[in-house]
């Protein structure tokens, strides 16, 4: 029942109805890839690439390479701090200039359950240094709170369900904005340590409304040194 119930929400979510503006009439995709690689039982470094177009797989939007250095608190609490740089085309169809981000974040994680249901909270403070042509120079501080799920179907698939809201402050200049990205999608263990995931994401920032298919691969690597028995 559970596996019957993860697939019809997921079909509701991909059947949402889209809305007539040009940038909001097209499908566009959300590729990323991510990797974890563990140091110690409490150290690891996370990876991450990704990247936007306007429609699927065409006319760039954005990518990102993204650096994290991640710390255990405990089984479930966990801290980190990121560096990323961002290539952003912020025109959709227009040949204008693109923005250079220098990104700066901390951020802490908790997991727990709730009846028996996996719960994952994340919490992000971000510094983006926007570099704009000409004297046009942007500083960001943003706040991101993100509150999501993983189900497991089998073995092999599982469901993931997150939402997350995102807001400016301290802006350098008023333009700050609020964001919020509700993602679903269908995972498959490839092995124990890759996973893909196929999914929806509708995000919704500066009155736009967007619709984006997302297609992931994140994967796991232990660098620890194996005890020998």
């Amino acid at each position: 029942m559970k596996y019957y119930i993860a697939i019809l929400v997921f079909a509701i979510s991909i059947n949402t109805t889209f809305s007539q503006s040009p940038v909001e009439d097209e499908l566009g995709s959300w590729f990323t890839l991510y990797g974890s690689h563990k140091v110690s039982d409490k150290v690891s470094v996370s990876t991450l690439i990704q990247a936007w177009d306007y429609e699927v797989a065409d006319k760039f939007n954005f990518i990102l390479y993204k650096l994290y250095f991640n710390y255990a608190l405990t089984p479930k609490v966990t801290t980190t701090l990121a560096y990323g740089y961002a290539d952003i085309d912020s025109g959709f169809e227009t040949n204008g200039p693109h923005t250079f981000e220098n990104r700066l974040s901390e951020q802490i994680g908790y997991k727990h359950k709730l009846f028996k249901l996996p719960i994952d909270h994340r919490l992000r403070i971000e510094h983006r240094f926007l570099n704009k042509t000409g004297p046009n120079n942007v500083t960001h501080n943003r706040l991101r709170y993100r509150l999501g799920t993983k189900i497991k179907l089998n073995k092999t698939l599982f469901f993931r369900f997150h939402n997350e809201y995102l807001t400016t402050f301290g802006s350098s200049k008023v333009d700050a904005f609020s964001e919020n990205r509700l993602y679903t999608a269908l995972g498959i263990n490839v092995t124990k340590a890759v996973n893909v995931q196929v999914g929806y994401l509708y995000r919704t920032i500066k009155s736009l409304n967007l619709h984006r298919l997302q297609l992931g691969l994140y994967y796991k690597v232990d660098l620890r040194k194996k005890k020998e028995s």
